[in-house]
């Protein structure tokens, strides 16, 4: 093609672009009706469904413009993944155990917008490849579909280093946590009071895990259900027997604050055995510098100026 009509094309590709953004900001300055009649209706009384509030129309376009265009393929994407890759069971439960409110679909969703970057990446550096030596065009098609595989399982396994990041976040605070709530059951307070005023008092994982449990109580959920679903979902082991334990004795009324202070104890216990064990660990690490490094180091230090004075010596 010649140089006018590259010029052409370059110069419609631009029109259609301006034109698309000018008929954008239309949209985007025309108000709503619902902006425009909200103001007058506010306090009118209502006995149906309160209308909702009033947003703009300038947030968020970007991102539905986005999900109305790519939203389709990215979906198709998903459901490809999903039927290839599979675990649909432990995928979800592992998103749960990471506390991240997503769907299975949403996860699908981020894991093809993860493969599609490294594929975009990958085909950037294999198109440059291909204009300079064309005959490897096949294996760079496959490199690019490999990418694609690549960054959709770090997605995953990115999954799975947030639930064990999350996981011994929740192990750190467990002790605190059930001191707090053993202490408040000791002094007189129900299971539902001490929980509600531990949850009001700690901020971390585990407490807005028992935040989720205080919640299904309170919407009418018997507090033993609510206390096993805790430990269903959970992956900590710790955490799983601390829910069962006060599930039991609020059913079999026995002294919950007795049977919260032996599982701290228990988690104490456990910790200090695995600080002494990584510590011991640690100590075999150590010694890998100490004989390669510092070792060889202090023998040429102590026998060099010896075989210096040989071959001074020496005729």
């Amino acid at each position: 093609m010649t140089g006018p009509v590259w010029g052409g094309v370059a110069g419609a590709m631009l029109a259609l672009g301006l034109l698309l953004a000018g008929q954008r900001l239309v949209v985007l300055r025309r108000p709503r009706l619902a902006d425009r009649v909200l103001p007058y209706v506010r306090d009118v009384p209502r006995t149906g469904p309160a209308l909702p509030p009033a947003t703009s129309t300038s947030g968020g376009g970007a991102a539905g413009a986005f999900g109305a265009l790519f939203g389709p393929l990215l979906g198709s994407a998903a459901g490809l993944l999903d039927r290839v890759l599979g675990g649909s069971a432990s995928v979800r439960r592992r998103i749960e155990r990471a506390g991240l409110g997503l769907t299975l679909r949403e996860f699908r969703v981020e894991q093809a917008l993860w493969g599609l970057v490294a594929l975009g990446a990958t085909g950037a550096v294999s198109l440059l490849v291909v204009l300079a030596t064309p005959s490897r065009a096949v294996p760079l098609l496959v490199l690019c579909a490999v990418a694609f595989v690549t960054g959709a399982l770090l997605r995953e396994n990115r999954l799975t280093a947030q639930v064990a990041t999350r996981e011994r976040a929740v192990l750190a605070e467990f002790p605190t946590v059930a001191e707090l709530l053993a202490l408040s059951v000791a002094a007189g307070e129900g299971p539902v009071a001490a929980l509600d005023r531990v949850v009001t008092r700690c901020h971390g994982e585990l407490a807005a895990d028992l935040g989720r449990v205080l919640a299904e109580i309170r919407t009418g959920t018997p507090a033993t259900r609510a206390l096993d679903d805790l430990a269903r979902r959970t992956g900590v082991a710790v955490v799983a027997r601390f829910a069962e334990g006060m599930a039991v004795a609020l059913e079999r009324g026995t002294p919950l604050a007795a049977v919260l202070h032996a599982q701290v104890a228990d988690v104490r216990e456990a910790g200090r055995r695995a600080l002494i064990e990584s510590g011991a660990r640690k100590e075999v690490v150590m010694m890998v510098p100490v004989v390669f490094l510092v070792l060889p180091v202090t023998v040429v230090f102590a026998f060099w100026p010896g075989v210096v004075g040989l071959h001074l010596v020496t005729p």
